[in-house]
Formats: structure tokens, C-alpha cells, sequence
């Protein structure tokens, strides 16, 4: 994808239109480009060249946009930086990327001299609060003269959060047609559709998506610097949105709040969640409120350039990812690699134009999740069914050995959230000398409700086989999140490891909790 040719005919086609609405600020495109293009020549000033590495360490705003199109209008690889980064973790990602441009955004407890000192490779440090007004004043917004080779990296995206290490993965400029080719090809999107993006970061391979839809159709993205559940909803009545995709945790925002059944959401065409394979009871619970839109699940990873997998609008198998688009191969394997057939889990392995070109100086690691012939084995586990469409059962790590049988956390997770008292569940496995492992269970209540262990195992018990059914229950005031929203089962994992069952922030009323 050449970001630079889009954002020139997005300009020549929609000379008035909005590509931007942020804090009731409009930017067209003609804006977009001609800011962009003034970037971009700041940054060829500066040497910066081909392959060269821009760091971005800044909130959903307008001014991430501009740097992250201006580095791919270059041909440079954009570094974008999880705002909720510490300082310690900023240095150690530009040192490890080998960034040339730091653009950062002020911060309590960032220190930009302490980086400046730690990061050699570092030529310039932007803030955007004392450099931007400077460079979009004095810069030319000629069309920088630079051609785009599709197939060099164009971003290293660090993955962080729940599965421990984070990894750089790396994306080239033709991976970038990845999402658009599955979104096109099962939804058929227009320059005529609003995007929200309600807090998704551009750190998070579904940030970024947001920007290649707008840039590719010419479509309008009305922007949230952070998730605020009522404000969101606000949003898509106010400026008629018709699609977004959120994380579960936010639709658990979004549904009690009292006012919802209130706002007109009659614009949406299709609402998505990814990330949990639980989330079918929170698409139904939303359905409420917007009964003509699609509710959709969808599958993908930062490692295949992500959405790989859509469900079809029509089809009400909610629970279902959806199916694979052309350009991508599935299939489900046993643990020695050979192929299952219908109904059978085991790990999705996927194969095709998506995948990653591997992780940033991590041979080894690439090696391992990488075959000879280019199968990436991605850690979940998942079946498919006699209509082609694929269900993810959750993790290889959410797979509960109880006494030789075999629990799938998100399945009781899902069970638990039936419950009408219970907002949010995570389900991890315990070591237990009689069985080897037993499921624990982590569970939020709605408001000031009371529950106890016993209750919530009775009304398990209508649900699930009795050795799926939780042996603990920790009642906690909220679950830890990664950025992107997702529930963090990586730190409740290590909080069991460490055999701490007081976490600050998370854990509270030992009287409930009862094993």
C-alpha cells in the first residue's frame, strides 16, 4: 500500500470532505495530505531515510496520525509506542528498534533528557508540543519525492500485555492491503461510512486499521483520544457512525449504563468485537439497542496483519470468527502438526499474504512459531464447522488439564457471565496436587451486589460438567487490561505463581473469596 498516492487522491476526490473529526475539530483531506507532506520533508531534512525507524510515543490524536502517514509516505518503519509505556520501557524499545526520531508527546514522569542520554542511536527528539506548531508553520507541503518498495518493512509493532515478552513484529508496506482485501471482501465498505475509533490505540494493530480504511475508501473517522462508554455512544448518534470494532471489555462498559437504551444507533451497519472468544453474550446484549445492524466477531492477529477472519453479515452464528478471506489459508492441527478435521480442536495454524515477515532481531523466536513452508503457528485453539466457519476455543495456555480431561477457560467464562450479578470473568488453571490443574475463577460483580462461592457454583452447576465448574473463586473490584482492553491473563497468572493473592488496585473484601 502507498500511503503517499492515497492520501493524494483521497484529496483530488474529496476536496471538502472530513477525514478527521477529533474534540470537535474538523481536518480534511487536503489538510491531512498537505500536513503530512509538510512532516515528511521535516524529516528528509533531518537524513532521515528508507528503513530508517521513527518512534511514536503519543495518545489517539490527530498528531499521531500525521506521524504515522508521514513515516510511511517516506518509506520509513514506524515504531509506534504504547502510550502507557514508562520511561524505562520507552528507552528500552527505541534502543531496540534503533530509532532515528522520537516523536513524544508530554508526560508525568518522562524524562526527555534521561532518553536522550540512554538512546544513542536517537538524532532528534519532536515533542509535539514544543516543535509541531514550528515544523506545519516553516515546512513545504510539496509531495516529498520518495517511491514506495512494497515490500520492505514499513512497521515494527511491539506486542505486549498478556502473553509476557513483547516481540516485534514486522510488517511491510503490501501486508498493509491485508486488512482491507478481508474487510472488503465480506463487507463491502464505501467512502460513504463513518469509522469511530472509541480508544482502540494506533500502538495496537487495530489502531491502525482505522487509518488504512480511511486513507484507502476516503471514509470520515471521528476520533476519541481515550474509551468513555457514554461519549462513545454519543458519538455514533451525533455523527451517524456505521461501523467500529471494540474490544469486549468496553461493550461490558458500554451495557450498564443507564442511559444506552436511549441513544439512536440506527446509523450502524456493523458493529465488531475482537479478542475473547466469549463475547457472543455481550453482541446479543448490544443487539438490544441496534437491532439492524451486524454484530460481528472477527479473528486476527499483529502477526498476520490483522483482521484475518470475519464473520459474513447475515449469518447469526455469533460465536463463530467467521471465515478466512482468499488470501489466507487455515487449517486445524494436533499437537505433532497433523491436520483435524470437523468439530475437532486444535491449534489454528494459518498460511498466506498476511503473515508476518517475522519478529525484529529474534531469529530463534521466528523459527519457532514460523514453519519451513510458512505455516504460522499462532497459539490459539479453534475447530471449524461443515459451513467453512471457525470457532476459537481460546489459547494453547487456556487449555485446563483436569484429571486427564480437558477445560477450555473461555468456555466457563462464558457460563459465569450468565449470571445476572456478574459484569466480568477470567478463568486461568491452578496447580492441584490430586488433579494436576483446576480451573480458578476471577469474577467482577455489577455494582454493590452481593455473591457468594456457593451461589455462583449452584448456578454453574445448570450449566457445565462438574469438573469444568471453578474449584476457586476470587471476587476482585476489576480485572487487569492489556492497552488494547483485552483481559491481562498473564498477570493473574503471575500473581498465582507468586502466590500473591492481594494485588494493590485489583483485589479487595477477602470475605467473599473463599477456596
Amino acid at each position: 500500500m502507498d500511503i503517499k498516492e492515497l492520501l493524494k487522491k483521497q484529496t483530488q476526490d474529496f476536496p471538502q470532505k472530513k477525514a478527521i473529526i477529533f474534540e470537535e475539530e474538523t481536518i480534511t483531506f487536503p489538510q491531512l495530505k498537505e500536513n503530512t507532506f509538510k512532516l515528511a520533508n521535516f524529516f528528509l531534512k533531518l537524513g532521515i531515510r528508507k528503513e530508517d525507524r521513527i518512534a511514536i510515543y503519543l495518545s489517539n490524536t490527530p498528531q499521531n496520525i500525521f506521524s504515522q502517514l508521514t513515516t510511511f509516505s517516506i518509506g520509513a518503519v514506524c515504531v509506534p509506542l504504547d502510550f502507557m509505556l514508562t520511561e524505562e520501557e520507552i528507552i528500552h524499545f527505541v534502543n531496540h528498534s534503533g530509532a532515528k526520531i522520537l516523536i513524544i508527546q508530554p508526560k508525568k514522569g518522562i524524562n526527555l533528557e534521561n532518553i536522550k542520554k540512554s538512546c544513542p542511536n536517537l538524532k532528534e527528539i519532536i515533542s509535539i508540543q514544543k516543535d509541531w506548531e514550528k515544523i506545519l508553520k516553516e515546512e513545504s507541503s510539496n509531495e516529498p519525492e520518495v517511491n514506495i518498495e512494497e515490500e520492505k518493512v514499513a512497521a515494527i509493532f511491539y506486542t505486549s500485555g498478556s502473553t509476557g515478552h513483547p516481540k516485534g513484529v514486522m510488517l511491510t508496506f503490501r501486508h498493509f492491503d491485508n486488512p482491507i482485501k478481508c474487510i472488503d471482501f465480506h463487507l463491502k465498505l464505501t467512502n460513504k461510512d463513518i469509522l469511530l475509533c472509541g480508544g482502540v490505540p494506533f500502538s495496537h494493530i487495530g489502531g491502525l486499521d482505522y487509518l488504512l480504511l480511511m486513507v484507502y475508501y476516503g471514509q470520515t473517522l471521528v476520533l476519541m483520544e481515550r474509551f468513555h462508554p457514554l461519549e462513545f455512544l454519543k458519538n455514533i448518534q451525533k455523527y451517524k457512525v456505521t461501523i467500529f470494532w471494540i474490544v469486549p471489555s468496553m461493550y461490558v462498559a458500554i451495557l450498564p449504563l443507564k442511559e444506552y437504551e436511549k441513544f439512536d444507533l440506527s446509523s450502524l451497519k456493523y458493529a465488531v468485537v475482537f479478542g475473547a472468544p466469549s463475547s457472543p453474550i455481550l453482541l446479543k446484549r448490544f443487539r438490544q439497542i441496534c437491532p439492524k445492524a451486524h454484530l460481528l466477531n472477527g479473528w486476527g492477529m499483529t502477526e498476520t496483519s490483522a483482521p484475518s477472519c470475519v464473520l459474513p453479515p447475515g449469518i447469526e452464528k455469533i460465536e463463530s470468527v467467521g471465515r478466512f478471506f482468499p488470501g489466507m489459508q487455515a487449517k486445524i492441527v494436533d499437537e505433532e502438526g497433523n491436520s483435524l478435521g470437523l468439530n475437532q480442536v486444535g491449534e489454528l495454524w494459518v498460511k498466506g499474504e498476511g503473515v508476518m515477515v517475522g519478529y525484529y532481531k529474534e531469529e530463534q523466536l521466528t523459527k519457532e512459531v514460523l514453519t519451513e513452508d510458512g505455516w504460522l503457528k499462532t497459539g490459539d485453539l479453534a475447530k471449524y464447522d461443515q459451513d467453512g466457519l471457525f470457532y476459537i476455543v481460546g489459547r494453547k495456555k487456556d487449555m485446563i488439564k483436569v484429571a486427564g480431561e480437558i477445560v477450555f477457560s473461555p468456555e466457563v467464562e462464558e457460563k459465569i457471565l450468565l449470571h445476572p450479578k456478574i459484569k466480568e470473568a477470567a478463568v486461568i488453571g491452578v496447580s492441584d496436587k490430586l488433579r494436576g490443574e483446576v480451573p480458578k475463577a476471577f469474577v467482577v460483580l455489577k455494582g454493590e451486589v452481593d455473591l457468594c462461592k456457593e451461589e455462583l457454583k449452584e448456578f454453574l452447576k445448570q450449566h457445565l460438567a462438574h469438573f469444568k465448574i471453578p474449584h476457586y473463586f476470587e471476587f476482585i473490584k476489576e480485572l487487569p487490561k492489556t492497552r488494547s482492553g483485552k483481559i491481562d491473563k498473564h498477570k493473574l497468572c503471575l500473581q498465582e505463581e507468586n502466590g500473591s493473592l492481594i494485588r494493590k488496585g485489583f483485589f479487595y473484601d477477602a470475605k467473599r473469596s473463599s477456596s
